[in-house]
């Protein structure tokens, strides 16, 4: 006796079979109605895997580390007080060549101070908003 049988049993329901809709699986579902469109598959496990890097780098040379953390979909939080200029303005050239290749994001939300965010990630609030109303964006 499978599941539904005893379910129907202990709930002492009587149905056709023909309200029940059969299992498809994508694949055939797509061969047999391609104009159903509004199918949205997400993984479960991709909101547990963000991280957020905090990163002050202090020469041109620690670019390369922050993209690897780009290239690795994490949130990167890059401060540049203590970078000297012409080191910080070639550091945000770079990362911002790799943000756009990934379809990321940059963003200053602070003097020399930047969140960079992967193409997976939103950045939302009022202090955005705020600093893009008062000029203060990339």
């Amino acid at each position: 006796m499978g599941f539904m049988e005893k379910f129907r049993e202990w709930a002492k329901v009587e149905e056709d079979e023909d309200d029940f809709e059969e299992f498809v699986p994508d694949e055939k579902r797509r061969d047999s109605s391609p104009s159903r469109r509004d199918d949205k598959v997400v993984n479960i496990h991709t909101t547990t895997q963000l991280q957020v890097v905090l990163v002050k780098p202090e020469r041109y040379e620690n670019a390369t580390e922050i993209a690897d953390h780009l290239k690795e979909k994490r949130t990167v939080v890059l401060n540049l007080e203590s970078t000297n200029k012409e080191a910080a303005r070639r550091i945000l050239d770079f990362l911002s060549g790799v943000a756009y290749t990934n379809d990321g994001q940059i963003k200053r939300v602070a003097n020399n101070t930047y969140i960079i965010t992967p193409y997976n990630v939103d950045l939302k609030g009022d202090l955005i908003d705020e600093l893009e109303n008062n000029g203060l964006y990339f």
